[in-house]
């Protein structure tokens, strides 16, 4: 009929569950798993944490603990695509975990999912500007002369300054329009498949000598001197941190469903190939690493060329000087892997501003009506990108006073982002089969237990994070993440007893028209589908 609209199957989705329409309905397939991908990033998660869990127990439990999380994290992958699939909104997380638990526990469920979820993204995009930092100091020091040469290791003012701009720049470029930033997730894919590649292939070719497989896959060795840990198996659960840090971070494609073509059908698609390649790049990026080391012991001296503060920097340094007698190709390709926390740090700014947009949306935010303007040109949550920004800044604060500031901050992102996907995990887990309405991809009776070694997974995971990470403990190596995430959750559970619980109802709806409403829950009324 000519004149007629064909409305988007995501867009009548939405429209069923009570939402209209308000931001650009213009990702692809393809760009939505762009800004999935940049925000696990290849890089991101491996290397900051990488010297630590080597540390711990050798090579063998580093690479195999990869393939062990690998695993359960595909359980976590299809229980969220499952949902999402079924409830394509901007809100994610806190609104599937609302409209799950039903009308009794929804809004206490989506509370808890949304704040852990604000908390986790805020917290990411500080790790990435950590993390984005320490190479950058890297990079000066080896262009400055290396430390053994004189080169200059940044003091921690401008440590922080760099944390800072990283940030700041992060939230200009998330207030210009959507193509700007699906642009540049677009080169972040390519530049972390290709950038990574090109690691992957040049490093363990490069270097004068490797490592023979028996050490690299079966090597096991604890270094209690250095970390007080004589447990082997605290050593071992803790060498998989730098897994279990790295392997999350695809609900990014939940987030920007309102924002995606058909994203009923391309969201779950998203979250699953993100989960895909991250997992056999990562692998092949840590074998790389581990095979291309030099010398083991050498890697944590103080007095090395990198001042023993970033293990990667180093392998990477002891392979092209010992090579070419030049550092210059270990600065090329930090710089790769310093653009791949850039295009991170960016991509988790664009996900944290759309749960606090929508959090601001359903008035479960102070001062809602601010963070839940949409840039009336843009049409972006602009307002809700510098409320991230600055916690974000906020939380890098402590970098001038003490040294734990990394292990803290990842802690409480990786609780935080991960625990937000237990709730609505759970809520799927226990409610009945005939209440859930699903959408196209749909695991049926595989639901219940996938949905269950998902939860417990992601349990096992939130624990570990709590736990200290050397002893004897004191105030230089005490992991804060407990005292910081509890006086956090507390006020927020406290501010749900004596106040949020009387008003707060979850996701509110911004259509009225019950035609298209439908009851507006997402699940099925007296057997019939809504």
């Amino acid at each position: 009929m000519a004149g007629e609209v064909t409305i988007d199957s995501g867009e009548k989705r939405l429209n069923e569950l009570g939402y209209k329409q308000e931001l650009r309905r213009e990702m692809t397939l393809f760009k939505t798993l762009a800004i999935s991908f940049s925000t696990m990033t290849l890089f991101t998660g491996i290397t900051p944490l990488y010297g630590s869990s080597l540390r711990y127990t050798g090579p063998a439990s580093l690479v195999w603990g990869w393939v062990v999380v690998s695993f359960f994290t595909w359980f976590v992958g299809f229980a969220m695509a499952e949902i999402c699939s079924s409830f394509p909104t901007t809100g994610s997380l806190y609104f599937w975990a609302a409209h799950l638990a039903g009308p009794v526990w929804g809004p206490l469920a989506s509370w808890c999912c949304a704040w852990l979820e604000a908390i986790g993204l805020i917290a990411g995009i500080g790790t990435q500007a950590f993390a984005g930092s320490q190479v950058l100091q890297s990079i000066i020091l080896l262009c400055t002369g290396t430390n053994k040469g004189g080169g200059y290791l940044t003091p921690r003012w401008l440590f922080l300054l760099m944390y800072i701009g990283l940030t700041f720049i992060w939230a200009v470029l998330n207030t210009f329009a959507l193509e700007v930033i699906a642009f540049l997730d677009l080169i972040s894919m390519w530049w972390q498949v290709i950038g990574g590649t090109v690691i992957v292939i040049v490093l363990p070719l490069v270097a004068k000598t490797t490592q023979p497989a028996s050490y690299v896959f079966t090597h096991f060795e604890t270094a209690p001197e250095a970390t007080g840990i004589r447990s082997s198996a605290y050593a071992a659960i803790l060498s998989l941190l730098v897994s279990q840090y790295s392997l999350y971070g695809y609900d990014a494609a939940a987030h920007l469903t309102e924002e995606t073509k058909g994203a009923d059908k391309n969201g779950p698609i998203a979250i699953l190939s993100s989960i895909g390649i991250i997992t056999v790049f990562g692998w092949a990026y840590i074998l790389a690493l581990t095979f291309s080391i030099q010398d083991f012991s050498y890697l944590f001296d103080p007095s090395n060329e990198t001042a023993g503060t970033f293990v990667p920097a180093q392998i990477l340094f002891d392979a092209f000087h010992g090579r070419y007698g030049s550092s210059a190709g270990a600065v090329a390709l930090l710089f790769v892997i310093w653009g791949s926390f850039f295009f991170g740090g960016l991509s988790i700014t664009t996900s944290a501003a759309r749960v606090v947009y929508a959090l601001s949306r359903d008035r479960g935010v102070p001062l809602s009506s601010v963070w839940r303007r949409v840039h009336p040109r843009h049409r972006v949550p602009s307002n809700a990108v510098w409320l991230c920004a600055a916690a974000c800044a906020l939380l890098g604060l402590p970098i001038l006073w003490i040294n734990v500031v990394f292990t803290a901050i990842t802690s409480i992102a990786t609780i935080g982002w991960v625990g937000g996907y237990a709730v609505p995990i759970f809520a799927r887990m226990v409610m009945r089969e005939e209440d859930f309405s699903p959408g196209p991809f749909y695991l049926r009776r595989a639901s219940r237990p996938v949905c269950l070694v998902a939860f417990l997974w992601i349990c096992y995971t939130c624990t570990v994070f709590l736990l200290p990470t050397a002893y004897p403990i004191s105030a230089g190596n005490f992991n804060y993440a407990p005292v910081a995430l509890g006086a956090c959750l507390g006020l927020i559970g406290l501010w749900w007893v004596l106040d949020a619980r009387r008003w707060f109802k979850g996701p509110v709806r911004n259509i009225d028209d019950p035609q298209k409403d439908g009851g507006g829950d997402g699940v099925r009324n007296n057997g019939n589908k809504v």
